[in-house]
């Protein structure tokens, strides 16, 4: 059988790796940006700093915005939304973390429609994945092609181990393992790190070289997938062409994967004719399948952020150490809210540049979202990047536990043992005009450096500098006291994780708000299937790589077996 994989991120490697075991099997991985072997891989790529490598415009897609907040909000112009364009995509340029979310998590995506799904089928294809270099038992594997790690004591940095002690004198227990029994507490984080201390992508995981040899592989990259083909509803292949420009050729194969991830995924099947049909038609597209749920169930973490000064002591000063070394897993004040639903990272170095080694911070966000969001296409021309509207905080339950978060998060950074050491604690966003200072470049250096002595000789004024300056007056005294001020804040600056997800949603036939089957068969449609985390009927309380991951093993069990 004839395996036409489109997309080579976190899913479609794995997907190449597991079908071409199969001799019988041939196996073609098409992928729009470049290869990436490990000894290919460029040092900003390679490091378990992960700062760099997603501004690069080589590794993203760089034309690619999105909206965050919901309509209404003063956060309505869209934002640039870095997503990965090379092979093992998200792998490549995210922060390497590995946590997999709340058993009931997986329990949900069987009872919203996705059968066979529970906590019991994902914990096999956990194991399988991993190599725990820390944990045994249960929950872990130990042979997998993913190492998976926590950084040590020793090597901490000392914004984490304040943060650490401050939560531990607030009440909150300091907990083993992060992705062993789920339980609100602080944990070491864990990470996909390999024994020599880099980044271990599933283009290197899975595709070492020895399976790049097998001769029933191919790997195609730089090329972008433009339209499927079809023969009524039967697909039958693709066309791709040069990502640089050029002639296309069609790829005829007898099952096709589409594992282009939670936004380009749904615009290629939208692109080929299977979407809402009267949006299509307005595209001049002609229908092949009316599936109005294509794009919809579009999910994220909505985020915030608390950050505070770093005087020298505190900073890391291992320039290639990754900069997430623990978290605090936590339970909003929200009535009935799902276990563990808040998350907050301890970021010791908040930038690759000189003004983010002096500032450290507690990145927050909603681990279980209520919101939805939605993406559709604006031209049949693949070179246009999709609509993407994630209307964050549109459900007002995410608005109030967002800032019961922002509010742990800030009594953590004010916390007596914590403004012994540093100082001052003052809310943050990740903004256009963040984004735009951490831009390489002369005058952004000049900027950088230039700031970044300031903040050092202040003194008494940092406080006023960094008001005046960083957060445009700004203060969190005022928002942990005014609703209204912390409200309207969040609504302007809510930021995501890059957690996109939910886009074709698994679930039954009959279900309108599905588009595929459980085992990410289109519904209505033979030969096409999707393996990504556009599959996912909620979103896990998880950084979503690894439960992408997860998922594309037991998917491609399923092909194996089939």
């Amino acid at each position: 059988m004839h395996f036409l994989i489109i997309g080579g991120g976190s899913a479609g490697c794995v997907l190449a790796a597991r079908l071409s075991e199969v001799e019988s099997n041939r196996v073609t991985l098409v992928e729009a940006g470049r290869d990436l072997t490990e000894a290919s891989m460029a040092p900003h790529v390679r490091t378990r700093y992960p700062g760099r490598a997603y501004i690069d415009d080589n590794n993203i897609w760089p034309d690619l915005k999105a909206y965050l907040g919901a309509a209404g909000g003063a956060s309505r112009a869209p934002r640039r939304y870095e997503q990965g364009r090379l092979l093992g995509g998200g792998s490549s340029v995210n922060a390497m973390v590995a946590n997999r979310g709340a058993p009931d998590d997986y329990d949900e995506w069987g009872r919203l429609g996705a059968a066979g799904w529970s906590w019991d089928a994902a914990l096999p294809y956990f194991r399988k994945l991993e190599r725990d270099v820390d944990f045994d038992g249960p929950y872990h594997g130990k042979d997998g092609p993913i190492p998976i790690r926590r950084i040590s004591d020793a090597r901490m940095s000392p914004l984490a181990k304040g943060v650490i002690a401050s939560l531990k004198a607030q009440g909150y227990p300091h907990l083993p393992d992060q992705n062993g029994k789920w339980e609100d507490g602080v944990f070491v984080g864990a990470a996909a790190v390999s024994d020599t201390g880099e980044r271990v992508p599933t283009a290197v995981g899975y595709l070492t070289p020895d399976v790049r040899r097998r001769p029933n592989l191919e790997i195609i990259t730089e090329h972008l997938a433009e339209k499927l083909v079809f023969e009524g509803r039967k697909a039958t292949g693709a066309i791709i062409a040069p990502y640089e420009g050029g002639p296309s050729r069609t790829i005829a194969a007898d099952r096709i994967i589409v594992s282009s991830g939670a936004i380009h995924s749904p615009a290629l099947l939208m692109r080929s004719g299977v979407g809402a049909g009267a949006a299509l038609g307005e595209l001049g597209i002609p229908v092949v399948l009316d599936r109005a749920a294509v794009g919809q169930n579009l999910m994220e973490h909505s985020s915030t952020a608390v950050s505070t000064y770093l005087p020298p002591a505190m900073r890391m000063t291992d320039l290639d150490e990754h900069h997430d070394h623990a978290i605090l897993r936590f339970t909003s004040d929200l009535p009935n809210a799902p276990a563990g639903d808040m998350h907050a990272a301890f970021i010791g170095r908040s930038g690759w540049h000189s003004i983010g080694q002096r500032v450290g911070t507690l990145f927050i966000w909603l681990n279980k979202p209520f919101s939805r969001g939605q993406m559709a296409i604006a031209s049949a021309d693949p070179r246009v990047e999709p609509l993407v509207d994630f209307n964050l905080l549109a459900d007002d339950r995410d608005l109030t536990r967002l800032m019961y978060g922002f509010r742990v998060g800030a009594k953590a950074l004010l916390h007596p043992s914590m403004l012994a050491k540093a100082g001052p604690a003052f809310p943050t966003t990740y903004s256009a005009r963040v984004a735009a200072v951490a831009a390489p470049g002369l005058w952004n250096t000049i900027q950088r450096g230039a700031f970044s002595g300031m903040l050092d000789w202040a003194g008494p004024a940092r406080n006023w500098l960094i008001n005046s300056v960083v957060t445009l007056g700004l203060d969190i005294d005022t928002f942990m006291r005014d609703d209204t001020a912390l409200s309207d804040f969040l609504k302007a600056g809510v930021g995501g994780v890059w957690h996109a997800s939910g886009t074709l949603r698994m679930g039954a036939a009959d279900d309108p708000a599905a588009v595929t089957d459980a085992m990410g068969k289109v519904h209505g449609l033979d030969n096409l299937y999707v393996c990504d985390a556009s599959l996912m009927p909620a979103i896990p309380r998880a950084n979503t790589n690894t439960p992408t991951i997860m998922l594309a093993e037991r998917i491609a069990d399923a092909h194996k077996a089939a």
